[in-house]
């Protein structure tokens, strides 16, 4: 199996092409801690979001929204009183006549957007670009942070039939900041991700995953 996981649709980016891992250069096989497949790029790669470089591009770039889960949507539209403000006329528009998230072309739910590119949560402070969902949770408006999809980029969730879930790194070139930081940092892509990773898998299974990463490492 390529060590990109079989199945998984790109949201805001270009497919990643499958890498050496760090140690050594040589090639590792998808791992798996508990129900979950993983890409070893998540524990070889590099990452830190340098937001003072990209100002959130991440939010305005790409051709579909973030994806989200029914479970979220509800989330969301609970909190659109709290955030309807902070909004552009242009998403207000958009949510008016479509709703908070819709189905894009490979049948996934994903966050409306606007003019085919921006996310309808997108708010400005300047020319920094700023989640309207996680900027009314930080001021304590609100109880629902944002899409856990988002929470984890660049790792990507991918749910099969039978129960199991893939993570991937994605490469994204707007990102290139945030890799080079993150190779400055020594910061593994899973340490970067540690909390949202807890929050979505538990701690228990964040442990194994430190656990199976400190083997790979001295090996």
């Amino acid at each position: 199996m390529d060590q990109k996981i079989q199945g998984e649709e790109q949201k805001h980016t270009t497919p990643p092409s499958s890498r050496e891992g760090q140690g050594g250069g040589s090639y590792l096989p998808i791992l798996q801690v508990g129900d979950v497949l993983l890409s070893p790029d998540i524990l070889t790669e590099r990452f830190c979001c340098d937001y003072e470089k990209c100002k959130g591009a991440c939010c305005i770039e790409g051709n579909a929204g973030a994806p989200v889960s029914l479970d979220e949507i509800g989330e969301i539209e609970d909190s659109l009183d709290a955030v309807w403000a902070d909004l552009s006329a242009s998403a207000q528009s958009v949510i008016d006549r479509q709703g908070v998230a819709y189905n894009d072309p490979e049948g996934e739910l994903v966050t409306s957007i606007v003019h085919g590119k921006d996310c309808v949560f997108t708010c400005y402070d300047g020319e920094n670009c700023l989640c309207a969902l996680e900027k009314a949770f930080r001021e304590g408006r609100t109880k629902f942070m944002k899409p856990m999809s988002c929470s984890l980029y660049p790792i990507r969730v991918k749910k099969f039939s039978n129960g199991t879930v893939g993570l991937n790194y994605n490469r994204w070139d707007i990102c290139r900041d945030a890799v080079k930081k993150g190779q400055e940092l020594d910061m593994p892509v899973y340490r970067f991700l540690r909390e949202p990773l807890i929050r979505r898998f538990g701690q228990d299974w964040y442990d194994q995953l430190c656990e199976l990463a400190e083997l790979i490492i001295n090996n």
